[in-house]
């Protein structure tokens, strides 16, 4: 069996690199945080019947108790937060917010949700793990890594959602709010129709204002932390920050091909991250 490290390594190897320069005990812990999140959205995301998915996610409610309560956690990852997470006095109440957002995404079909539901969706599934790894990174600048988890988070998740609107309307699926939809005047209802509205144009722009306000204020967020610290975190950034330039540059009406990043940039991009 793989370990956590090594899994990391496979599956996300440029962040994997960027973490070799954190302490033993940082690195676990994070490659903790990591395995976590995936196995949720593993869960989320499969094709297993409604009421077993239901049934997983509600055991991991069990499971986070036993590991607060200081009993015998059950599952493998559940061990594994007990050992290399509680030293850092991670809030329970963040891990909850991760599970809650899987349920979400697993009992709503993802065809514009409400506005709370949405920012529910996004809060958990990136705004905290960003949050829970800067709380693992830096323990001394709480209030800076709040509020960079708060705008890279939002930043990075909205730069795939424009990224991956055609591929998610055709299973169905569509991440943006009704609110956001109605104001911009968007009468359809089906995602494939949505997206082919004369006004969706205006629905991407909205968005990619918050996003570019998001990755502005990470870069002068960033800025105040240890570089070293945050590679991580500044390769997140860069990444998502070059396919939101690509989108940009080439104008909101125009959701297809998806933005790609070729081998030669992304490399250089990790390279001027890792080694700088």
């Amino acid at each position: 069996m793989l370990s956590l490290g090594e899994m990391i390594r496979k599956s996300q190897p440029a962040l994997f690199w960027c973490m070799r320069s954190l302490s033993k005990s940082k690195r676990e812990a994070i490659y903790t945080l990591f395995a976590f999140c995936r196995h949720l959205d593993i869960i989320a995301r499969s094709d297993m019947p409604f009421a077993e998915k239901r049934e997983f996610l509600s055991a991991w409610r069990e499971e986070l108790d036993n590991i607060y309560d200081k009993k015998v956690p059950l599952t493998n990852i559940g061990r594994k937060i007990y050992k290399n997470c509680m030293r850092f006095n991670l809030p329970k109440e963040y891990w909850l917010e991760i599970l809650n957002s899987a349920v979400l995404k697993t009992e709503y079909s993802w065809q514009s949700p409400r506005m709370k539901e949405f920012e529910q969706y996004i809060r958990g599934s990136a705004v905290i793990p960003f949050r829970l790894a800067l709380m693992i990174i830096d323990s001394e600048h709480l209030k800076v890594g709040e509020e960079l988890s708060k705008n890279l988070g939002m930043a990075v998740l909205l730069t795939y959602m424009l990224k991956d609107v055609k591929d998610d309307a055709k299973t169905g699926q569509l991440y943006i709010p009704t609110e956001i939809l109605q104001e911009a005047g968007v009468e359809q209802v089906t995602p494939r129709e949505i997206i082919e509205d004369k006004n969706f144009v205006h629905v991407r722009e909205k968005l990619a204002y918050a996003v570019e306000n998001g990755y502005v204020k990470s870069e002068r967020l960033l800025a105040k932390m240890n570089y070293a610290d945050t590679r991580v975190f500044r390769l997140i950034y860069n990444l998502g920050r070059s396919q939101f330039d690509i989108m940009k540059k080439r104008g909101w009406e125009i959701i297809s091909p998806k933005p790609k990043i070729n081998f030669a940039k992304r490399m250089n991009i990790f390279y001027h991250t890792v080694f700088k």
